[in-house]
């Protein structure tokens, strides 16, 4: 549980963030119309409830990061504890529990297709409850936004 109200205020704060993650808190003040001190301790509460993150995006390839994939996963048992399973692997960046042909997906981000290998071979497959997995290499990324603002 979180002692953070989502109000009208909160969700301006976040969807400025979400546009500009540097935005100084002076900036932000004048934006949203609060004294600075109130912008600064309403957002430390939402990173504090765990409502918002503020993070550097960065492109993989330029940090050496060649391959990525995402990984179709059917499984037996309990989903959520396979789920958590998978997301201790270092190379995994994202899992999701889903309805539809696959139970999980999972995104990969590996150094080149050698560590790809071994990341599927070695730690996803041999993981207790996982039948089968489906890999879609990325070829070029089109898309990626984390601007989509609040409700």
């Amino acid at each position: 549980m979180t002692d953070v109200t989502l109000d009208d205020t909160n969700k301006l704060i976040i969807e400025h963030l979400q546009r500009d993650g540097r935005m100084s808190y002076a900036t932000l003040a004048k934006t949203i119309g609060l004294s600075e001190a109130a912008v600064r301790q309403r957002v430390q509460r939402l990173l504090d409830n765990g409502l918002m993150q503020i993070v550097a995006v960065t492109d993989p390839l330029t940090l050496g990061f060649a391959r990525q994939a995402m990984v179709g996963l059917r499984v037996n048992g309990n989903l959520r504890t396979i789920a958590d399973r998978i997301a201790e692997v270092p190379e995994v960046d994202y899992v999701v529990i889903c309805a539809g042909r696959y139970d999980l997906l999972v995104e990969l981000v590996c150094t080149d297709d050698e560590h790809l290998l071994d990341i599927l071979n070695e730690k996803v497959r041999t993981i207790e409850g996982v039948t089968e997995a489906d890999t879609f290499m990325y070829l070029r990324l089109a898309k990626q936004t984390y601007a989509w603002g609040t409700r």
